[in-house]
């Protein structure tokens, strides 16, 4: 939140990425879009090539990337989206993504994302959600920073999209133990966690590098029926049930779930500052740490937006993918 209270859009709940970019125009843009086979990657992928940005698909199944990236050229008349293998719970694909890489990058999407419905571990040893949703991201935005900075020196900055999400108030990131190796495992925790995760990390990333004309925005895309539920619980489906059927939230199509995203992409309410979590097209408000769902739904924990967490998660990320 600024000083000024929070930053606002001409758009809302209901508007659509197409109307956020009516009359953009971001040829020369070079972007990345994770998990975009899928769900509101597609919509952000193909709205962004639509208004004219060079795409790439980073993506685990390059054969639906290659799909997707086919209906988006025949539907646009754009560019053809490029494809490339991305498995955020792999590094040796993320190293070799950021090898891959040559040039400026000026807008990095944040939006791949993972729900389990039980316990499952990378090679590592670390719990399946907060590895492919933020630590996955983090190593890649760290290993593309230098193509950001570039980006950022010859265009009006660079910016980074993380997809945050509401379920980020069921938590903080406990670092005592972030890979639930010692506590009983809840999913829909582990899933908070590493949302908490991806806000924070666009509170840190801002303050490290702005100086370098790169900053980073959490988005909160809201509730979308997209293949991200597809490995819900009975529970975390009844819970998601009961929280629309208490008006919590409302679904969006895909198309609006996107927008905000593109809002935090390119809107010059949000060029060269960063650290925000945006909802419906806008800041989110900052709500106390023991506020529930039902009473701030468009909310940001502080938790969220914690400068000190956010430095410490940053310490403890680097850590790992560095071991």
């Amino acid at each position: 939140m600024t000083a000024q209270g929070p930053i606002s859009t001409p758009f809302t709940a209901s508007s659509t990425a197409d109307e956020v970019l009516s009359g953009v125009d971001l040829t020369g843009i070079r972007s990345i879009v994770t998990g975009a086979s899928s769900g509101i990657g597609i919509e952000t992928a193909r709205a962004l090539t639509a208004a004219g940005a060079e795409v790439t698909l980073a993506v685990r199944n390059t054969t639906a990337g290659n799909a997707v990236a086919e209906m988006i050229e025949k539907s646009t008349g754009a560019t053809r989206p490029r494809v490339l293998l991305l498995d955020l719970a792999d590094r040796i694909t993320i190293t070799r993504f950021i090898e891959a890489w040559d040039g400026p990058l000026h807008l990095l999407v944040n939006n791949a994302g993972l729900v389990t419905g039980g316990l499952e571990r990378t090679q590592e040893g670390w719990e399946l959600q907060f590895a492919t949703n933020h630590l996955g991201h983090f190593a890649l935005a760290t290993g593309l920073h230098d193509a950001l900075a570039l980006g950022a020196s010859e265009h009006d900055g660079a910016r980074i999209v993380s997809l945050s999400s509401t379920a980020h108030m069921r938590s903080s990131v406990d670092f005592d133990d972030l890979h639930f190796e010692y506590r009983s495992y809840d999913p829909q925790i582990a899933y908070a966690q590493s949302k908490t995760a991806n806000s924070l990390f666009a509170v840190e990333a801002t303050r490290l590098w702005a100086a370098d004309g790169i900053v980073a925005n959490a988005v909160n895309p809201g509730g979308v029926a997209t293949g991200l539920q597809r490995n819900f619980t009975t529970q975390q489906k009844e819970s998601l049930d009961a929280a629309e059927s208490a008006g919590v939230f409302s679904y969006k199509t895909v198309e609006q779930g996107a927008a905000t995203s593109i809002v935090a992409a390119v809107a010059p309410e949000f060029a060269r500052t960063g650290g925000h979590y945006l909802d419906d097209a806008r800041e989110a408000y900052t709500v106390p740490n023991d506020a529930t769902l039902a009473q701030h739904p468009h909310g940001v924990k502080e938790w969220a937006l914690d400068p000190a967490i956010a430095e410490r998660l940053w310490a403890v990320s680097s850590d790992l993918i560095r071991a």
